[in-house]
């Protein structure tokens, strides 16, 4: 698969396909986010520490690495992970722009 295609495929992925049935990316790991800050409460973060939106786009692209390094070869996991980077950039970017970064 070349770069170009992973690329858009990503695009397809994060702007159409995926958001149409998660909703938006900041919405959906907004959710996943206070999910596993519930659960992760319980066993390591310290107190009153949260997760936030992006977080959960670093922590989904390393499970995609940790598909890569099994599966190379496997063409859908370099697609999430460009997906989850491209994501995750908005939603870091957006948040710094609204604090006035």
């Amino acid at each position: 698969m070349k770069r170009e295609d992973i690329l858009a495929k990503a695009k397809e992925c994060v702007t159409n396909d995926r958001q149409a049935t998660y909703g938006t990316p900041e919405n959906s790991f907004t959710r996943i986010a206070n999910l596993w800050t519930s659960f992760l409460s319980a066993y390591k973060l310290p107190s009153g520490a949260t997760l936030s939106a992006a977080d959960v786009s670093v922590m989904l692209a390393m499970l995609k690495i940790a598909r890569i390094a099994n599966s190379p070869q496997h063409a859908d996991n370099w697609v999430d992970l460009a997906g989850y980077a491209a994501c995750g950039g908005e939603i870091a970017t957006e948040e710094d722009h609204q604090k006035g970064a």
